[in-house]
């Protein structure tokens, strides 16, 4: 077993001057829904996914019940009832909404951030000196007054260390919400007083790999030889322990870099029986897509469109995709769901108006993005540019009246393949006509 003393690589981050924080939001989804009904703090909530199907986010009181993540809902049914849980359909539009005016707020406190997740955020605090941790607590104060978010951060010299510090800011009430990992003595006593399984990046194989060559804390971890850690893990937990021995492995990225391939996949609420349903629903797809890649400004090369049946429901089985080439490059609507109505057409097997077949989740992956400056000259620049102001004109409307004002006519406007939410909680910071209503007496 390696020894829990700390070798002086181990220390030499204390030494180091630039540290980073990551604030972190508390049970986020759970919060977001707290923050417009009262009645739900104190009570056990649980936030179930697409479908309503599995919990992905729990109160702290659901939690002591033993609801674990990814809990299918019919797996505490019985608990539900005993325990009054409250359960809620996941509502992203909130959910996002909220996250956006978190890292608003965050962004004022230090010129460099990079919002890691919808949750998360880190933060460079270099040359704050002596404020630093005041300068946390301010900005965690600042997140509950403006957004009414709680939140806890964690402070160290790497993004691994900041992580860990997070975790204990969590877990220990003590800290007040904020823990620096900067004093020796406290990062000593956490260390060898947590569970290696709780560092970022250590997952449930590399766990049972650590525990079979005996490394079971955050310290043991940080003290084993580089070699060995290469062997167990690759680089990557290579570069783990030395992050936590401070050696910066991972820089904060406050522009955002450039992505690679996109997806949009939903499940349906009703499983989807005929040609028709599923044109709609790869249509609505392919439209968000489209979407996306304009707001990032970036262009597709390729396309693969895809659905299949449940396969854990005991039904006939069937999956198929297809793919096709985007020339010109593109991110246009029309081009998107051309390209993804052509795939669906050539991969559906048998009568359009049924084949037995019960689908229950489609999508469409775009594949070799480039930015839109960047791509190649359009032989047809007519056409295309046509095809481009219609869909920005779609974005105006749908951003000015509400997302789905207008659609594509293939989209359809029953949506019977929309993922059931009957739990959802109104989206009351982007909808106006799902704001509250009071009313005088």
């Amino acid at each position: 077993m390696a020894s829990l003393r700390a070798s002086p690589a181990a220390m030499r981050w204390i030494k180091m001057a630039d540290p980073i924080a990551l604030i972190d939001c508390n049970n986020f989804y759970v919060s977001c829904e707290r923050l417009f009904d009262p009645k739900l703090h104190g009570r056990p909530v649980v936030v179930l996914s697409n479908n309503d199907g599995c919990a992905i986010a729990r109160s702290d009181e659901a939690k002591v019940l033993g609801i674990k993540m990814g809990d299918p809902a019919h797996f505490f049914r019985e608990k539900t009832k005993e325990h009054g849980i409250r359960l809620l359909s996941s509502n992203y539009t909130l959910y996002g909404d909220i996250s956006r005016r978190v890292a608003t707020v965050i962004g004022r406190f230090s010129p460099v951030t990079e919002v890691y997740s919808i949750d998360e955020t880190f933060v460079d605090l270099s040359g704050f000196g002596g404020r630093m941790l005041d300068h946390a607590a301010e900005m965690r104060m600042t997140v509950r007054r403006e957004v009414g978010m709680p939140t806890c951060v964690g402070i160290g010299p790497t993004k691994t260390l900041a992580k860990f510090a997070n975790f204990i800011a969590k877990k220990n009430p003590v800290f007040g919400g904020v823990c620096d990992l900067s004093n020796r003595d406290v990062a000593e006593f956490c260390m060898t007083r947590t569970d290696v399984s709780e560092v970022w990046g250590v997952g449930r194989q590399t766990t049972a790999k650590l525990r079979a060559a005996g490394i079971n804390t955050v310290a043991e971890l940080r003290d084993m030889p580089m070699l060995l850690a290469r062997k167990l893990g690759t680089v990557v937990l290579e570069r783990t322990v030395a992050e936590l021995q401070g050696v910066r492995c991972i820089e904060i990225q406050d522009v955002e870099p450039q992505r690679k391939g996109m997806a949009v996949t939903r499940s349906a609420g009703t499983p989807m029986t005929t040609l028709a349903v599923l044109n709609q629903a790869v249509t609505a797809h392919a439209t968000r897509a489209a979407e996306k890649l304009r707001r990032h400004g970036l262009v597709a090369s390729h396309i693969t469109t895809f659905f299949h049946t449940n396969p854990h429901n005991g039904t006939r089985q069937n999956s198929v995709s297809r793919s096709a080439k985007l020339s010109p490059p593109s991110n246009t609507t029309f081009a998107l769901v051309d390209a993804a109505l052509r795939s669906v057409e050539r991969g559906w097997p048998g009568d359009p108006g049924g084949n037995g077949f019960a689908y229950t989740k489609a999508g469409v992956i775009l594949d070799d993005l480039i930015a839109e400056e960047l791509a190649p000259a359009d032989l047809f620049a007519h056409e295309s540019a046509t095809a481009a102001k219609l869909s920005m004109a779609l974005d105006a409307v749908n951003d000015r009246w509400g997302k789905k004002t207008v659609v594509l006519a293939s989209e359809g406007f029953r949506r019977s393949f929309e993922t059931k939410a009957d739990m959802r909680t109104p989206r009351y910071t982007t909808r106006i006509s799902e704001l509250p209503i009071v009313r005088a007496i």
